[in-house]
């Protein structure tokens, strides 16, 4: 049986949804599902990378079913962002800002295919890059949250700092905060500077 792109896409897609699904869950379970978390997200990214490679070797592209990956991802995005952010070891308003960043970032990419200079891939947060990021933290997270024999009573879920406590999920997210605005900021003014000036009114 033949699996169509589009179809393809949806089951990548869901696989990052039941990794956001799972990650909302630990608040009221237990942070040993950040490891199914990771293996999820793994292979969410492994699956868009492979199947992106298949299409433009294969000349599968197409207009919608360009702009149908891209939809996806953006809900992808944000459902797996959330997720880390409702499962109590993220801090909210960080995750609410690298939700802002990774988004201007996807759009500041989309905006220079809209203007005719084609799509801006380049940066320093690429949507591989999260995937692999969030897949890791994920892992870390699972890891320091077990009760090892030194620290049988209080795992290493958290660190502290100056008085503040956080957690390796939110050195990711405060990473993609920087990276966002990075990326966003360098995207739009290359695109800037590669348009030609306005002429005269």
């Amino acid at each position: 049986m033949t699996i169509k792109p589009a179809q393809s896409g949806r089951r990548r897609k869901s696989l990052a949804g039941a990794a956001a699904l799972l990650a909302a869950l630990v608040r009221w379970t237990t942070p040993l599902l950040f490891l199914p978390v990771s293996v999820l997200i793994f292979f969410a990214g492994l699956f868009d990378v492979l199947d992106g490679e298949v299409a433009r070797t294969t000349h599968r592209t197409s207009p919608r079913g360009d702009f149908l990956d891209h939809v996806l991802d953006r809900y992808a995005d944000v459902v797996l962002v959330l997720g880390f952010a409702v499962s109590g070891f993220a801090n909210p308003i960080v995750a609410l800002l690298a939700l802002v960043s990774l988004l201007l970032t996807s759009y500041m990419g989309t905006q220079a295919q809209a203007v005719g200079l084609g799509r801006a891939y380049a940066g320093l947060l690429s949507r591989a890059d999260r995937l692999v990021v969030l897949a890791v933290v994920a892992f870390l997270e699972f890891d320091l949250s077990l009760p090892w024999p030194w620290a049988p009573s209080e795992p290493w879920a958290r660190f502290h700092l100056a008085g503040v406590a956080f957690t390796v999920i939110d050195v990711a997210l405060a990473y993609f905060v920087i990276a966002g605005q990075w990326t966003a900021i360098a995207r739009a003014l290359r695109v800037y500077r590669a348009l030609p000036p306005s002429g005269p009114a």
